[in-house]
């Protein structure tokens, strides 16, 4: 008897790697026929360091803006003032020069300019199923930290009204093309280059843990974890480690392989999204709480997984919860709710928003109440 599957391949064309990203956006601008390139970009990196500037100065007149002012979590009024902005510049092409929240910012503002929605009440329009216009403006992501969200057709932007991270999708908004110059991550604060590996971590061991997984993601988190455990591990002995950073960042590409295969995710990420979206925990440091807390409680249900994990760790037949526990620690990364001031009596409304979430009902190991998700919250208390 054989396994039956599906693997739906994506709308990314290119990913271009180690070259300084000046030049290669302008190749890329090039490439795409662009006239009009409209830049959503990091204010730090845009106020404090030459970067933006020199990808300006490469695109010449065909720069027609920059954006510089999208918070963490992406709420939507700073995709609605974004979206006016690279209406107002006619643009025909959207970089962004960031973080997740840029890049997710940006997806947005594809489909805002395609639907005509430029205000935070329009975009109801535009979450979940809804049936909209396709994007018609295109992306390319020059990413600074290790998320990895540039890799993916969804885009998380966080409803201020309910505070609550809604998920706005289609196949269209994945990059064009993906950018990564491990140069520009020096400027990326560690303990934000360091917790995004974390997430980009907790993509992998999520991935190979589901009991949806298939061996084409496999493959991908395996050599993907590899690659970030010694990766972070030489960042963080030596920041100016170029190749240690092209490492993380090619470890954070091969880390959305399971997701991009249509692999869940889990517990982790589930729980994760609330943390982020009601008490502005940064995500990278969700994944760091979240990740061993969610093995330990999932174990029963997917031993043999994790112990591929392990394995891809470089340490087969130890527990995959401790190790990644361990691992996390020697990064300096908070490792429980407590150190970011998440109290017990919080835990009951966490777990209600987190059964809402798109992974929970699909966690490898069944969560049919609340009660489960505390579960799990203690465990990371």
């Amino acid at each position: 008897m054989t396994t039956e599957g599906r693997v739906v391949f994506g709308k990314m064309e290119e990913v271009i790697y180690g070259k300084p990203a000046a030049a290669a956006v302008a190749e890329q601008a090039t490439r795409l026929g662009a006239e009009r390139v409209f830049l959503m970009v990091s204010g730090t990196l845009n106020r404090e360091t030459d970067e933006i500037s020199k990808i300006r100065a490469a695109l010449g007149n065909r720069c027609a803006g920059v954006f510089d002012k999208m918070p963490a979590h992406t709420p939507r009024s700073a995709v609605a003032a974004a979206a006016a902005m690279a209406r107002e510049a006619n643009a025909d092409l959207i970089v962004t020069v960031g973080g997740g929240s840029v890049t997710d910012g940006a997806k947005a503002v594809q489909l805002c300019l395609a639907n005509d929605v430029f205000t935070v009440e329009g975009m109801d329009a535009l979450r979940g199923d809804a049936v909209f216009k396709p994007p018609i403006t295109r992306q390319i992501s020059v990413p600074t930290t290790l998320s990895a969200g540039e890799f993916s057709a969804l885009a998380g932007v966080t409803n201020e009204a309910t505070r609550v991270k809604e998920m706005l999708k289609h196949p269209l908004t994945i990059p064009a093309a993906v950018i990564l110059d491990p140069a520009l991550t020096v400027h990326t604060p560690e303990w934000l280059f360091l917790s995004t590996g974390i997430r980009a971590v907790d993509h992998c061991v999520e991935g190979m843990c589901s009991l949806e997984s298939n061996p084409f993601g496999d493959a991908q988190a395996f050599r993907g974890l590899g690659l970030l455990t010694s990766g972070l591990t030489r960042v963080k002995q030596n920041p100016g480690d170029l190749q240690a950073r092209q490492d993380c960042q090619v470890g954070a590409w091969l880390s959305m392989g399971p997701l991009a295969a249509g692999v869940p995710m889990g517990a982790s990420h589930g729980i994760g999204y609330v943390l982020g979206a009601v008490f502005g925990i940064p995500h990278g440091h969700t994944s760091c709480i979240m990740l061993p807390a969610a093995m330990r409680w999932n174990k029963s249900a997917n031993a043999d997984r994790q112990a591929m994990v392990a394995a891809a760790m470089g340490h087969a037949g130890e527990d995959a919860g401790d190790l990644l526990d361990r691992f996390i620690g020697g990064l300096g990364m908070p490792r429980s709710l407590g150190a970011v001031k998440i109290g017990r009596a919080e835990f009951p409304r966490i777990a209600a928003q987190a059964m809402g979430t798109p992974w929970i009902p699909r966690n490898p190991r069944r969560i049919s109440s609340p009660a489960e998700v505390v579960e799990i919250l203690e465990l990371a208390a």
